[in-house]
């Protein structure tokens, strides 16, 4: 491949991992230039800024972008305190936008990348080309840039999973957008709180997400008669559906759980087990939802949806991606972060190699690289960004060298309740992902030996 040496690395995504891959760049005196599509820095993490993480700021700040920030004055917080999103964003993320200058260019959207003069069929001199960045901004003007390589750090964030089981929007979920959301809701704003208060929410889903919102329409349940959750699950309900509880060296994320399980048990909310949704119907101003099997659920006024997200490829369409089938993932990175055979703490880590497609010079990372796979790590993420800047240098043997190391313990990274920080340094034995005990869920809650 042509180096291009003058044109800049466009980097895709103002967040975590592309402001990462931007300070990774200018030390590698590499001009790079991110385009973000929302109004500011860290738009997607602003938009969860009322949750709280599981890792602490010290597995959330990347090394060589702290040392960008320091001539600035900046001081790292306390290691490990744990970040709310908002804190994330307005203490690191909006201060190393802000040091990387007009290097970084808010609503900018990037609507398609392609090589310059030629399609994704096109094989005569494609790799001498540099790549064309078809850019929309927000006031309406449109511009095509050139770059000698493209980091998509754009994540999954506006891309969340559908009702439907089958991955598909369910009958009637368009129509009945008004009542759906896809979102955490923060019930600290009095807007989503009255949303909320006083009615009959079913919660989709079954990963630290639908956890957090359990929990939250519990304590609403608490101060507001007739708020009560229904919790819908597409499998059963086994001994790991709530996470490791007191067992879990991650206590943020064991006492997420336990919170969870807290509002079944006290009733302030129902499980429903097996439900794969099909439709969601209209009537009298409620919502009902029905399965495949045919099970039709008493009528709810709002529906949380929280099955996931997924990578939007959509833009990439005219360039040459090698991805697993299954995850949507670069294919020698799939194997590596397959959730069916890895949790967080198991996945080993990976750089430019592994996150190499067919069209050299293109490449997938952060959230976006793990396409459907829930196990990503930002520590892992800045890993990603620092191989590739070095392969881009031309230094293969610091872009091969594996230099990040996980933790013993907090290296399952995520988001959610736990809004008592000193909590979660107690000490407690076993590996981060170690086998939970068994819970009992409920009274007569049904139990499988699937997960959830």
């Amino acid at each position: 491949m042509s180096s291009h040496s003058d044109l800049p690395v466009v980097v895709i995504g103002a967040g975590p991992a592309g402001l990462a891959a931007a300070a990774h760049l200018v030390g590698r005196g590499i001009e790079p230039l991110v385009l973000e599509a929302g109004p500011v820095a860290a738009s997607a993490v602003r938009d969860w800024s009322h949750v709280r993480l599981f890792s602490p700021w010290s597995e959330v700040v990347d090394p060589v972008a702290e040392k960008l920030l320091a001539p600035t004055g900046w001081t790292a917080p306390e290691g490990t305190a744990y970040p709310t999103g908002g804190e994330w964003a307005e203490q690191y993320l909006q201060p190393l936008a802000d040091v990387l200058g007009d290097k970084v260019r808010t609503g900018a959207r990037v609507t398609g990348v392609s090589r310059l003069g030629r399609d994704r069929v096109v094989d005569a001199d494609r790799d001498q080309q540099p790549f064309t960045v078809h850019v929309a901004y927000a006031d309406g003007r449109e511009e095509r840039l050139t770059a000698r390589a493209v980091i998509d750090a754009s994540g999954t964030w506006t891309t969340p999973g559908h009702i439907g089981g089958d991955g598909l929007p369910a009958l009637g979920e368009r129509a009945a957008a008004d009542r759906i959301s896809y979102r955490v809701p923060d019930l600290k704003d009095p807007a989503v709180r009255a949303r909320y208060a006083g009615r009959r929410t079913a919660v989709i889903g079954s990963g630290a997400s639908a956890f957090t919102a359990l929990a939250y329409l519990a304590d609403l349940a608490k101060d507001t008669p007739g708020t009560h959750a229904v919790w819908i699950l597409r499998r059963g309900i086994s001994g790991s559906t709530f996470g490791g509880g007191e067992a879990d060296q991650l206590p943020a994320r064991g006492a997420l759980g336990l919170a969870a399980k807290a509002a079944v048990d006290q009733g302030y909310a129902d499980a429903v087990t097996g439900f794969r949704t099909t439709a969601v119907e209209g009537t009298g101003g409620q919502l009902v939802l029905e399965a495949e099997d045919g099970r039709r659920l008493d009528p709810v006024d709002e529906v949380i949806v929280l099955t996931g997200f997924r990578p939007d490829l959509s833009f990439l369409d005219e360039l040459r991606l090698g991805l697993d089938e299954r995850l949507q993932a670069p294919v020698e990175l799939a194997p590596l972060i397959d959730p069916n055979q890895h949790s967080c703490g198991t996945v080993y880590p990976h750089g430019h190699r592994e996150l190499a497609h067919p069209e050299q010079g293109v490449y997938l990372v952060g959230m976006k690289s793990y396409g459907r796979a829930p196990t990503f790590l930002a520590m892992t993420g800045y890993e990603q960004v620092r191989s590739i800047a070095a392969a881009l240098a031309g230094d293969l043997e610091a872009a091969d060298r594996v230099e990040l190391t996980l933790p013993e313990t907090g290296v399952c990274g995520g988001a959610g309740l736990f809004d008592q920080p000193d909590a979660a340094q107690a000490e407690s034995g076993g590996g981060c992902c170690a086998t939970p005990s068994t819970l009992q869920i409920g009274v007569g809650a049904p139990v499988s030996s699937g997960g959830c």
